[in-house]
């Protein structure tokens, strides 16, 4: 048996054919909606990357314990799992974050992996001198990623030198050379479509148009505050880069065509969460709310055992139940701390594995769906206090925690799920209690509202997701203080 993944970032599934939209050139996203099970239900669970991917080895929820960082000494790592348990892992990525402090050890759970250097600011080659940069609005909010990024530009000038073609070009050799071996997992992942929305020329092209504006393929994670005909181009450099990943998709599925891996290679298709394109007066993805742009993902999943394929679920999943999903593909037992549901059954009969799911980001709502209903509760406390983060690895996106922050460490009782280990309860003072938007507490009704326009007043239905809310807090051993920021009365675990 083999497993191969394909992993996007920030990949809008209300951007693909499969899932209503017509306007966009991804005929290889058509042809996998004809090939898996395609999921209607897939939600994020921790945003955003390197939580998501934290979920993605572990099967557990991140977020509620902590901000974005490495692995923890007490995790599960799938990879690894698997690793262990004979099955060779190996990534393909051009995914900078995995090199940062934040991400750094990841990668090294798996057999082997290949990087392939220049997305976003990766600080890829060494430039003294500061590059040429035309005028533009959006970027980053770091200024060196914003320079570096345009150093990078400069030597990704051809179609096969974009990160995400030699992402793939590695991945479709593995296959090659390794199609007709048994049990491994190769996961192909890469950063596109996650801003900046650069492509080639050729797939820019499919989406000309007339824009005399400053050069704008970047937003900034806030308020949208560009014109239409700026939103409208930023957009379509987006589509551009989404028709980029369908022509890469489709490479592997002649890869899956050619060498007849239907027969016995589970395939996944997936991504991290989506992104606002300017809906709701919003760019991004961890200011505001988690509307259904966001929160909401594309997922595709062929099983060789049911061997389903042109069909829909309508059941709740989300990134913890890929771990688990793995592992019971492999025969290997699935650790107990693992929350998230092998979609064996979901895959073959639709057999619900969950009546209700949380998503959220350190610090801001904790959000609550029960497929109809999305529940998203904010923090009724000044500047949004007690917030903690526990871990035994301080390390934040690009740097560690501040000396501030390590000033305030204290010893905190283990959880359920942390192997009897203690760990640092370090008080989150800076970043995750000054994010804007996040506070008011917002109750959707996705069956008659399902752009997320209106928020609805219903004490009776609040009260019935505010049941779900406390019950899959309680499930994940959430911190106390979680409950004391929300207003909720109820928790279990005592610090």
């Amino acid at each position: 048996m083999k497993a191969i993944m394909v992993m996007f970032d920030s990949l809008n599934r209300h951007m693909l054919p499969p899932y209503g939209c017509e306007d966009i050139h991804a005929p290889n996203f058509k042809r996998l909606q004809e090939k898996t099970v395609t999921f209607d239900q897939s939600w994020v669970g921790s945003m955003p990357c390197m939580p998501a991917r934290r979920e993605l080895h572990t099967g557990r929820y991140n977020f509620l314990h902590r901000s974005w960082g490495p692995l923890e000494p007490f995790d599960d790592s799938m990879p690894e799992i698997l690793k262990n348990n004979g099955i060779y892992t190996h990534l393909t990525t051009d995914h900078q974050h995995y090199w940062e402090d934040g991400g750094y050890n990841y990668h090294t759970r798996y057999n082997s992996f290949e990087f392939s250097r220049g997305q976003e600011g990766d600080s890829w080659k060494g430039a003294v001198k500061e590059p040429d940069i035309p005028f533009f609005i959006g970027g980053h909010n770091l200024q060196s990623v914003n320079d570096h990024d345009w150093v990078n530009r400069k030597l990704i000038n051809r179609e096969n030198k974009f990160p995400q073609a030699i992402t793939f070009k590695n991945g479709l050799e593995f296959i090659d050379q390794n199609y007709d071996e048994d049990n491994w997992f190769l996961q192909i992942e890469t950063f596109d479509p996650h801003e900046p929305f650069y492509a080639p020329e050729n797939f820019r092209e499919l989406y000309e148009h007339e824009y005399e504006g400053p050069h704008f393929d970047w937003p900034k994670y806030g308020p949208v505050n560009e014109t239409r005909e700026q939103i409208e181009h930023c957009g379509r450099e987006y589509k551009a880069l989404v028709s980029m990943c369908d022509s890469y998709l489709g490479k592997v599925l002649d890869k899956m065509d050619e060498h007849n891996l239907w027969e016995d290679t589970l395939l996944i298709v997936n991504t991290d969460h989506g992104f606002l394109l300017g809906e709701h007066d919003y760019w991004g993805k961890c200011v505001q709310p988690f509307y259904n742009e966001v929160a909401r993902t594309p997922l595709f999943i062929w099983d060789p055992r049911s061997k389903g394929q042109g069909v829909r679920s309508d059941c709740l999943v989300q990134m913890i139940d890929i771990a688990p999903t793995l592992l019971d593909f492999f025969n290997i037992e699935i650790p107990k701390d693992m929350q998230g549901k092998p979609l064996r059954d979901t895959i073959q009969s639709n057999k619900p594995i969950r009546e209700a799911l949380l998503f959220g980001i350190h610090g801001g709502h904790v959000n609550c769906t029960d497929g109809r209903y999305v529940y998203m509760r904010g923090t009724e406390t000044e500047c949004n206090e007690p917030l903690y983060n526990y871990t035994l690895m301080p390390a934040h996106l690009r740097k560690f925690f501040t000396i501030d922050e390590l000033k305030t460490v204290a010893l905190s009782q283990p959880f359920s799920f942390t192997k009897d280990l203690k760990t640092m309860k370090i008080d989150a003072l800076f970043k995750e209690r000054e994010i804007i938007g996040r506070s008011k507490t917002m109750l959707f009704d996705l069956k008659q509202d399902p752009c997320q326009r209106e928020p609805i007043n219903s004490p009776e239905i609040e009260e019935k997701m505010i049941h779900h809310l406390i019950r899959l807090m309680e499930e994940s051993d959430a911190p106390k203080e979680q409950y004391e920021r929300l207003g909720l009365k109820v928790h279990i675990h005592s610090i």
